[in-house]
This record gives structure tokens, C-alpha cells and sequence, in this order.
């Protein structure tokens, strides 16, 4: 677990108090993308045992935003991110500490970069896996694509 940045997204959870209901942890963070775990327990877990389907979008989003929030902190701190839509696909139940992976980082990057630079809204589609290591190693058990805009703040 990266500590610095769950305690920023704990933090973030002044805001988004869901967040700090759920308990995520930011399991990776790098140029390539980022991995946010969540447990499977009382506060997550539905009436068949398996994650909340809002729980499982939540923590997409957080995954899929994670990129983005590191770059304001350090870089872009006028730039806003929103999400402007959302696609689930579930494949099998979450039924245990489920892993939200995106690989997308550099197009984050890219997409920050163009927005700071020409003020113009981005909008791209991020591409989340889910999965549940213990019991299903790297099988998907959803897929998310979560529509991240950028713009920069007017001064």
C-alpha cells in the first residue's frame, strides 16, 4: 500500500465522505497507471456476499482519477477533473478484496498536458479492471470505462 497517497485520498474523503466509508487503498501508483484495493466487508458487501455495485463504481472512479489527482497536486493545480459518463460490465462476482487496475497514465498525462496548455476541455475514456486475486488471480470479474474530462479553472 502506497501510505502517502491513501492518506491524501482519506483527505479527499472531506469532500467524497463515501471514500472514507469504503476504506479504498492505493495499491499503485506510476506514469503507466494505478490500482486502488477495496475490502469485501459489512460496509461493501451486498445481501448475495458480493461488492455493491456503487462501491465497485466508486472505487473505478478513484482508480480512474488517481492519475489525474497525483498531477494536480503536483503540477496542475488549476486543471478540474469530472466524469462525464460511465460504462459497467460485470463478469463474475466480487466476492472478496477486490483490485481496480488502470494502465492509463501516460494518456492522463497527455490529456492534463493538452488541457493546461490550450484551456480546452479533454475528455477520454479510461479503462478499468477489476479483479479478485485470491480467488480469481488476474480474471476480470468487471470491466469499467469511466469518461475523465479535464479543463483548466478560468483565473
Amino acid at each position: 500500500m502506497l501510505w502517502k497517497e491513501t492518506a491524501a485520498v482519506r483527505l479527499l474523503s472531506l469532500r467524497i465522505p463515501l471514500l472514507l466509508f469504503v476504506g479504498p487503498r492505493v495499491l499503485e501508483l506510476d506514469d503507466e497507471g494505478a490500482a486502488v484495493g477495496v475490502p469485501l466487508g459489512w460496509r461493501t458487501k451486498n445481501h448475495v456476499g458480493s461488492m455493491y455495485v456503487g462501491v465497485m463504481a466508486a472505487a473505478a472512479d478513484l482508480a480512474s482519477g488517481m492519475n489525474a489527482f497525483s498531477l494536480i497536486r503536483s503540477r496542475y493545480r488549476r486543471v478540474v477533473p469530472v466524469f462525464k459518463f460511465a460504462n459497467m460490465e460485470f463478469l463474475k462476482r466480487a466476492d472478496g478484496y477486490t483490485v481496480f487496475r488502470t494502465r492509463q497514465g501516460r494518456r492522463i498525462a497527455e490529456a492534463m498536458e493538452e488541457t493546461a496548455r490550450t484551456g480546452q476541455r479533454v475528455t477520454l475514456p479510461v479503462e478499468v479492471v477489476a479483479t479478485v486475486p485470491d480467488r480469481y488471480g488476474d480474471e476480470p470479474v468487471a470491466r469499467f470505462t469511466m469518461g475523465l474530462s479535464v479543463k483548466k479553472r478560468k483565473e
